[in-house]
């Protein structure tokens, strides 16, 4: 397994450009295979683990998935026939959940591998199932699967999304597109990319109308058929690299971003001692000397993103005061912090609460990566901490970054990649 390994105390500084969005990316590969007819040309495809093992579960599934240049992919699902999804691929990553709404929309059947992820906490699949059967469909979990049929196509209902769930959100937009009849969510996610999904639908000859705000209208249509679309740019990527750049008293330029979608992170690293330039499609950071303790609270779209907050709890560790972080999207999410305090950080956890008490200095550990964002945290301590960091289970950091270690050596991080 690999490993990174990271000698800490350099400045990030220079201009790192991020990738397309992976959590619209899935969602939007998945809906391409809607189509029977035509072929999908997707623009700006990340190639994370979790996207290149749902090409290979549309291929099992009876679809044509090429990849025409680094990140341009082709979709051609006309010859998708099967209702049974690879169980080994499907039950690693958590957006397999949409390949269920896929199934049952297009052709009447769906078995899918329970699915896996990163462990932050329950994240139930009981909503998507509900909303399922809304739409009239027979579900049952079984054999550790996901399993739904129904008869003819779905019908049209309104449907409350409960938590306002982004994975619902988009499951039921994808299943709703076909169905006869009209489908209604409330509570919908607002996201920007449930903005993007509904884009590519519409652009596919779906009737979808209000995404981004709370009341989503889909009117089902007989037939879609294949289009191009560039996914938009991921602003967690984004994120993670402002958060970098101010943690490690640097100055680095995101590019390929759209500032209005990480609009309340600037206004924490602002508040926290950051400057903070940007452009339509630039944004650039220059760090302070220390940064000072601000107050989070994660809250789906708009507010403050779940995704981004363990950056931020590494950031804030070394912050001059105390500062709080309240977690309302997740629970169980603060595992990381076990390994900051390896490093020297001061944090306490107090169920979906931490108290990060801002230290003046942090010292290299053995740490262990347990998921995507957490991993990105310890990294980002990593790049601070005096000495020698060592930091496994990278393989889960690969899921939501590509090619992490060589974007952060180009902005001047000592870091390499070991096996």
């Amino acid at each position: 397994m690999a490993q990174f390994v990271i000698e800490g105390g350099s400045a990030l500084v220079g201009d790192v450009a991020v990738e397309g969005s992976k959590n619209s990316a899935l969602p939007i590969i998945v809906a391409a295979a809607l189509a029977d007819q035509g072929t999908t040309v997707l623009e700006n495809v990340p190639r994370y683990t979790d996207i290149l093992d749902l090409c290979q579960i549309l291929r099992d599934l009876g679809a044509t998935v090429e990849w025409l240049e680094d990140r341009r992919l082709a979709i051609d699902a006309q010859t998708l026939t099967t209702h049974r999804a690879r169980y080994d691929l499907a039950r690693k990553l958590r957006g397999s959940t949409y390949l269920v709404g896929l199934l049952l929309a297009r052709v009447g059947q769906a078995d899918v591998a329970f699915p896996g992820g990163c462990q932050i906490g329950s994240r139930p699949v009981n909503f998507h199932i509900q909303g399922f059967q809304a739409l009239g469909a027979e579900m049952r979990l079984e054999h550790g699967s996901i399993q739904g049929r129904v008869k003819g196509r779905l019908k049209g209902s309104r449907i409350y999304v409960e938590r306002a769930s982004f994975g619902t959100t988009l499951n039921l937009m994808i299943a709703g597109c076909t169905a006869e009849g009209t489908t209604i969510l409330e509570n919908a996610a607002m996201e920007p990319e449930i903005v993007d999904v509904a884009n590519f639908l519409n652009a596919m000859g779906a009737k979808v109308r209000g995404a981004g705000t709370n009341l989503v209208r889909i009117e089902g249509v007989t037939r879609l058929k294949g289009a191009h679309h560039e996914i938009i740019p991921d602003r967690l990527e984004a994120g993670t690299y402002l958060i970098a750049g101010a943690m490690t008293r640097g100055a680095v330029t995101v590019a390929n971003v759209i500032p209005e979608h990480l609009r309340t992170v600037l206004l924490k690293l602002h508040q926290s001692g950051a400057q903070i330039e940007e452009d339509m499609d630039w944004i650039r950071v220059v760090g302070p000397s220390r940064p000072q303790a601000v107050d989070i609270e994660t809250l789906p779209h708009p507010g403050f993103p779940t995704d981004l907050h363990p950056q931020m709890v590494a950031l804030l560790s070394l912050a001059d005061g105390v500062a709080v972080v309240q977690e309302t999207v997740f629970e169980n999410r603060f595992g990381y912090t076990h390994d900051l305090a390896r490093l020297g950080a001061d944090v306490k956890v107090d169920r979906e609460t931490a108290i990060i008490r801002g230290v003046e200095r942090l010292t290299g550990a053995p740490l262990q990566a347990q998921d995507i964002r957490g991993g990105a945290a310890l990294v980002l301590a990593g790049l601070r901490a005096e000495g020698t960091t060592l930091i496994d289970g990278v393989e889960y950091i690969d899921r939501g970054y590509h090619g992490m270690e060589q974007k952060m050596a180009a902005l001047g991080a000592v870091i390499a990649r070991e096996r």
